[in-house]
């Protein structure tokens, strides 16, 4: 019997297609995957069963042959409206009303022939790096002690046990990023306005993005054409495949950096050793690298701080703080004092002038995609503020800078560390570069290959 638990969201889609398998078989199949191992992992706020096999009997009712992403099971990150389900953002302060409402971008996954199976665990108001709250906490499934990371953290897990093929995440200081770092996964955050953001309220002051989470470089870039409204009608053999191939081609200007952006904090010796072998990758493969530093400002650590937490002052602004957990009330009471200068948007102007002549020598720029491994898998929600900022921007110094210039970045599987879980490398690349960052990724895919599940089974689940 074939089963289409593991497989890609393009072999999944392209055999729903061809009537190699209904909608219902294969959504039916992760259902049974999600039953089977979130109650360890943690993936999951809600699951959406009944729903999801009704739409996928009446996606089987359409015409599927130009649907890229059809029957393809998707989770989607809680801090986005799915018509139907209640939007909790991983918090007891938001009210459990259904949506009446999908997201435009679950709205365009749905139009792509995609199943939504359920909503995915996020931090509370997405603020942090570690997915843990009031509805569960969220494992990484390659290390089940360790975290998921976050904000995107049980979308992350989702994928990365074999649950769902793709999920929906968003990033708005490396939410995305960080957990496809931690889980070993694809994870792309576009640059601002290629895919809808609607974030919260205001995205972040324009810093939060939607996107995809994956196992593959190709499934990345079908789901992003999907987000993005760019060929989303083709099939991933035509919109993706064809383009990746052309784009590899080209010789890209790739600037190595394994410096900290942020003063104080270290970059440990793996994610130092990822970033250079893939460099050396690439270099053999016939791209122009040399190691070069960015221009990091001494001030993008205060810069940061004051974005982050302006950010989640304003989403916690209409709700009732009481309600909210010790550290989430900190951070937004931390966050009043800045919102009005963030808004100005002087610092993240003056960080794009600054960056902008780097990006000019070089196309892209190569980093570690974290500092150190994900904290452990516990309850920060129960901790205080400073011990969770303390704990969130030791091991994630690299990914804010891009959210505040709103340019282009993602994460890319490349080795692992001694006990088997993925370590990852970041690239980052100037506006509207993103299919060449997907084409680099191709190519370090290529050619070191990663293991694109965690070894999660019947044998390592509860109870037996």
């Amino acid at each position: 019997m074939t089963t289409w638990v593991g497989r890609t969201a393009a072999e999944i889609a392209a055999a729903v297609r061809e009537k190699r398998v209904t909608p219902r078989e294969v959504v039916a199949e992760h259902l049974a995957r999600i039953e089977l191992l979130d109650s360890r992992v943690g993936a999951f706020r809600t699951l959406r069963a009944e729903a999801a096999l009704a739409e996928a009997d009446d996606l089987a009712t359409r015409d599927l042959s130009g649907l890229p992403l059809a029957g393809v099971p998707v989770a989607v990150k809680d801090n986005l409206p799915v018509r139907g389900e209640s939007n909790r953002n991983g918090s007891a302060a938001t009210p459990e009303t259904p949506a009446d409402h999908d997201h435009v971008t679950v709205a365009r996954l749905r139009a792509a022939g995609a199943v939504v199976v359920g909503l995915t665990n996020v931090p509370e108001l997405c603020v942090f790096g570690t997915t843990d709250g009031v509805h569960g906490i969220a494992r990484n499934p390659w290390d089940l002690s360790r975290t998921a990371g976050g904000s995107s953290g049980g979308s992350a897990a989702a994928v990365a046990a074999g649950m769902v093929p793709i999920a929906l995440g968003n990033d708005g200081m490396g939410s995305l990023r960080i957990p496809a770092a931690n889980c070993g996964l694809v994870g792309l955050k576009p640059g601002h306005g290629t895919v809808p953001a609607g974030i919260g309220h205001g995205d972040w002051f324009g810093m939060s993005e939607n996107g995809p989470l994956a196992t593959t470089v190709e499934d990345a870039r079908l789901m992003f054409e999907v987000l993005a409204g760019t060929e989303a009608g083709r099939p991933a053999a035509e919109a993706g495949e064809a383009g990746e191939a052309g784009e590899a081609k080209e010789v890209r200007r790739i600037a190595l950096s394994v410096a900290s952006p942020l003063v104080g904090v270290m970059i440990t010796r793996a994610y130092k050793s990822a970033a250079r072998e893939a460099a050396g990758l690439l270099a053999g493969a016939g791209h122009q690298v040399r190691p070069a530093d960015p221009p990091y400002p001494l001030w993008l650590s205060t810069t940061s701080l004051a974005h982050w937490t302006a950010g989640t002052s304003v989403d916690a602004a209409e709700l009732d703080t009481r309600l909210l957990t010790r550290r989430t009330r900190v951070h937004a009471a931390v966050g009043r004092r800045f919102v009005n200068g963030v808004r100005k948007g002087r610092r993240r102007e003056r960080l794009r002038e600054r960056m902008e002549p780097f990006f000019t020598e070089h196309d892209v720029l190569l980093t570690p995609a974290l500092a150190r491994r994900g904290p452990a898998a516990a309850a920060w929600h129960e901790r205080g503020w400073l011990r969770n900022l303390l704990a969130n921007t030791n091991y994630s110094p690299l990914t804010p800078p891009w959210n505040l210039t709103g340019w282009p970045a993602m994460s890319v599987p490349f080795g692992t560390l001694p006990g088997g879980a993925p370590v990852a490398v970041q690239l980052v690349g100037r506006p509207g570069s993103e299919r060449d960052l997907l084409a680099l990724a191709a190519q370090l895919e290529e050619l070191r290959p990663w293991r694109r599940t965690a070894p999660l089974d019947r044998a390592t689940a509860p109870g037996t």
